[in-house]
C-alpha cells in the first residue's frame, strides 16, 4: 500500500479524474494482477504534511489481539526524519489496533480512519514508568513514578492527532478496579499527554473509556481541542474530559463529554510543587461544550491551581445531569490565584448546584505545604444563565478571613426540582454584586437592580487561539487486495 500527502486544497470532480488515471497506469501491465483502490481523504488541521505512511507498512495487525506498540513507535521514528521536510502523517486503517504507549515527534500528524479503533493495552508492562509531574511533586494516584500516557509527547512543535472521528478505546474497567483495590503502585495512564510543546492539535476523535484523565495538555502553548466526543461510564473514576494544565493560549471547542469526573478540569499545579514551578494557565476559550457529570462539575477551575488560572473565557456550555456549573476548588495551601474567569451563555438541565466554589477543598501532596499560602479568588463573572430542575442555586464558601471577591452574576434564572432545598443560596466569606438574579441571592451579592444587567462583561477583544489558521488537508492512500 501506499500513501500520498498533498496540502493542497481540491475539488472532488478533479480528485475523481486523477484517481481514474492513476488506477488506469498502476493497473495496465501488473503482473500480480491484484486489484486496487484508491482512498482519498481530506481533513481540515494547522498544518499539512509532505510525507505519510500507514502502520500496515511497519508491520501493523489491526486484529485486536496483536501488539501494535513496536509498529507504531517505529514507524513514528521513521517519519521523524522528515521534520524538516514538510513533516509526515501516519494513517491509520479500518481495524482494532491493540498498542500500549507510544510517543510522538515534531511536525507530525497521527490520523485515524473513521473505522479505526485503538485498542489501549491493559498491560501495565505497556506503559514505561516516567518521572511525576515537577508543578506536582508526585503521582495522582500514588507517591512516585507514573505510567507514561497511551500516546505521548513532550518537547515537541506542531503536533495534529485527529482522524474522521476514528475511536480511542482506553479500557480502562481493569484500570479501574484495580485503582478502587488500591493495587495499583502507580498513577493510572492517561489517553493523550503532550508536555512542554507547542502547537498542538487534537480533534475529531472518539474518545472513550480512558483509565483516567482523557486529555492532557501540560506546559503547553498554543493548544486546539476540538470537535472530540469523550465517553466514560459515570461512576468510573477520575475519568476527566480535557485538562489544560499551566498552559497559555487554548481553544476547547464542539466536544460532547459524559465522564466520571469534572468534564473539563483547569489546573497549574499542585501546592508547593505548583508555587515554585510558578506557570499559570491562561488565555483559555471554551466553547459550545456539552457535558454529563452527575457527580462532578461541567467546568473545574482546580483543585490543582498553585500556578495561577486567569483570563477563563466560557460561552455556550449545556449541561445535563451534572452536579455543577463552573466550579472553583482551592484551599489553604494552595496559593495561586483564579482571576479573570468570564462565563457566558450556560443552558443547565438537572443540576445539583448552579455555582459552587469551595476553599476547603483539602487533598494535598503531601504535609510540606505552607498553611499561609492563601489563594486569591477574584473577578469571577457569569451572566446570562438558565437553569432548571435544580436542587440549591448556589453553594459559595470562600476562606475565612481572606474572601473570595469579585464576584458578578447577572441574568440568571434557575427553576427549582420539586426536591429542592429551603436554602437557596449558602455563601460564606465570599463578596460581589448581582443584577436580575433569581431565586433572589443571598446578602453578601446584594441585588443592585435591573440597570445593572451589564455588569457581568465578557470580554471583547479576541484571545491568540482564536485566531489560529486552518487549513484542508489531504492525501492518498492505495491499498489492494
Amino acid at each position: 500500500m501506499e500513501l500520498w500527502a498533498s496540502a493542497r486544497r481540491s475539488k472532488v470532480i478533479d480528485v475523481r479524474g486523477l484517481l481514474g488515471v492513476l488506477v488506469i497506469l498502476y493497473t495496465v501491465g501488473v503482473e500480480s494482477r491484484k486489484s486496487v483502490k484508491w482512498d482519498y481523504f481530506e481533513y481540515a488541521a494547522s498544518s499539512c504534511r509532505a510525507h505519510s505512511a500507514s502502520i500496515s507498512d511497519f508491520g501493523g495487525v489491526g486484529d485486536g489481539k496483536t501488539a501494535n506498540t513496536k509498529a507504531f513507535q517505529a514507524a513514528i521514528d521513521h517519519l521523524s526524519q522528515f521534520s524538516s521536510q514538510g513533516g509526515s502523517i501516519l494513517y491509520v486503517p479500518p481495524g482494532r489496533w491493540l498498542t500500549g504507549s507510544f510517543n510522538l515527534t515534531s511536525y507530525f500528524t497521527l490520523y485515524l480512519d473513521k473505522d479505526a479503533v485503538l485498542l489501549a493495552s491493559q498491560d501495565e508492562s505497556a506503559y514505561p514508568l516516567i518521572e511525576p509531574l515537577p508543578s506536582y511533586g508526585r503521582g495522582r494516584d500514588a507517591d512516585g513514578a507514573r505510567y507514561s500516557s497511551l500516546i505521548f509527547g513532550n518537547n515537541l512543535t506542531d503536533v495534529i492527532i485527529t482522524g474522521a472521528n476514528g475511536t480511542i478505546d482506553g479500557q480502562g474497567e481493569l484500570w479501574w478496579t484495580k485503582f478502587r483495590a488500591g493495587e495499583l503502585k502507580y498513577t493510572r495512564p492517561y489517553l493523550i499527554e503532550i508536555m512542554f510543546s507547542t502547537k498542538i492539535q487534537i480533534s475529531n476523535l472518539t474518545l472513550m473509556n480512558s483509565p483516567s484523565w482523557n486529555v492532557h495538555p501540560v506546559y503547553c502553548s498554543n493548544v486546539v481541542v476540538q470537535g472530540l466526543t469523550i465517553l466514560a461510564p459515570v461512576k468510573s473514576p477520575n475519568t476527566d474530559g480535557i485538562n489544560p494544565d499551566s498552559c497559555t493560549n487554548t481553544r476547547i471547542e464542539d466536544c460532547y463529554i459524559v465522564s466520571g469526573d469534572d468534564c473539563v478540569a483547569v489546573k497549574s499545579g499542585w501546592d508547593e510543587y505548583g508555587i515554585s514551578f510558578g506557570m499559570p494557565t491562561k488565555q483559555l476559550v471554551i466553547r459550545r461544550l456539552t457535558c454529563i457529570s452527575p457527580t462532578s462539575a461541567v467546568i473545574a477551575l482546580g483543585s490543582e491551581m498553585s500556578g495561577g488560572i486567569e483570563d477563563v473565557r466560557a460561552e455556550d456550555i449545556t449541561a445535563i445531569d451534572s452536579e455543577s456549573g463552573v466550579r472553583i476548588k482551592t484551599a489553604v495551601g494552595r496559593g495561586g490565584y483564579v482571576k479573570g474567569i468570564y462565563v457566558r451563555g450556560m443552558t443547565l438541565k438537572t443540576m445539583k448546584w448552579v455555582f459552587w466554589m469551595t476553599g476547603n477543598y483539602g487533598s494535598h501532596p503531601d504535609n510540606n505545604y505552607d498553611p499561609n499560602a492563601i489563594p486569591v479568588i477574584q473577578n469571577i463573572n457569569y451572566r446570562d444563565v438558565v437553569a432548571e430542575n435544580v436542587t440549591m442555586a448556589a453553594r459559595l464558601e470562600g476562606i475565612a478571613g481572606d474572601p473570595f471577591t469579585g464576584i458578578c452574576m447577572s441574568n440568571v434564572t434557575i427553576g427549582l426540582a420539586q426536591n429542592s432545598k429551603k436554602l437557596q443560596w449558602n455563601c460564606t466569606d465570599v463578596a460581589g454584586i448581582t443584577s436580575e438574579v433569581n431565586p433572589k441571592p443571598c446578602d453578601l451579592l446584594p441585588d443592585q437592580g435591573p440597570g445593572k444587567i451589564g455588569a457581568c462583561n465578557f470580554p471583547e477583544d479576541s484571545l491568540p487561539v482564536e485566531n489560529m489558521a486552518v487549513q484542508t488537508c489531504s492525501f492518498f492512500w492505495r491499498h489492494h487486495w
